[in-house]
């Protein structure tokens, strides 16, 4: 996992605006989650996602004199970060995840929804984590295996020994049953 400690430089963006450090360190540790989330959504590596995070915060503490603090934070952070996903698939298209234009357009408008604020964030996050925790455990393992390694259906199946239909239904029946857990607040019956 990224040092996230690890990538600020020592002087802050603006030798003008010596609250500079300050402002950035409280943005980005409030939205951190969010972004790793984002990015997780995006490209396919965990390393990927590690050097994009760290591309996106040296890029925002770069660029914090140009942000407008009139504006919302998160869609600016996204911005700047989707910009880089994009060069990154520039270089390498195996890195990212490949989704057309109105996926990702529709993934955007999503995260602007649950990431209004950083605390409603952390909170869906939370409560996500939350289900998660109370899948029963072959569900649990499919969804770490397909959503957070990024295994495509067959290598999970290849993985867990098992017949790939069933992998796509356990995955399925997973996705079935955190909706249902989060729409009920986090609580899994």
């Amino acid at each position: 996992m990224t040092n996230r400690a690890s990538i600020l430089p020592a002087e802050p963006a603006s030798s003008a605006d010596p609250s500079g450090r300050a402002v950035f360190e409280i943005l980005a540790r409030e939205h951190a989650p969010m972004l790793l989330a984002f990015l997780r959504s995006l490209l396919r590596s965990g390393d990927a996602v590690d050097d994009v995070f760290q591309e996106t915060m040296l890029t925002v503490w770069r660029r914090l004199a140009d942000y407008d603090r009139e504006r919302p934070f998160a869609p600016w952070l996204r911005g700047i970060a989707l910009n880089l996903v994009r060069k990154q698939q520039q270089r390498d298209a195996r890195v990212a995840v490949p989704c057309d234009p109105a996926e990702l357009e529709a993934l955007v408008r999503r995260f602007d929804e649950v990431a209004s604020t950083a605390e409603v964030f952390s909170s869906t996050s939370e409560r996500l984590q939350h289900c998660l925790r109370h899948l029963p455990e072959k569900l649990r393992v499919v969804i770490g295996l397909v959503y957070e390694r990024g295994l495509a259906l067959r290598a999970a199946a290849q993985a867990l020994e098992a017949n790939e239909e069933a992998v796509k239904k356990r995955v399925q029946r997973g996705r079935q049953m955190l909706a249902a857990c989060l729409r009920r607040g986090g609580v899994v019956a």
